[in-house]
């Protein structure tokens, strides 16, 4: 496999876990605000550090494809 492939298998993955990352992201905001009354305080900053280190992570991502995206338009 040429490595341009290589790189545009990379980004593919990185996509596929980009959207399942933002779907959990969403999903468990959601969770959040629908159960903010209902539940166990403690269940709930759980949940929150959950969604915040999600997002983090959704950045990282993010600027990891960006970086390989920039790498292949240098090939």
């Amino acid at each position: 496999m040429a490595y341009i492939d290589k790189v545009k298998e990379e980004i593919g993955w990185l996509k596929v876990i980009f959207a399942i990352s933002i779907a959990t992201d969403i999903s468990l905001i959601a969770w959040l605000v629908e159960n903010f009354k209902k539940e166990d305080p403690f269940l709930l900053l759980i949940a929150g550090l959950g969604a915040l280190l999600l997002m983090f992570v959704i950045i990282w991502i993010n600027s990891v494809t960006y970086r390989k995206i920039n790498k292949l338009g240098e090939l």
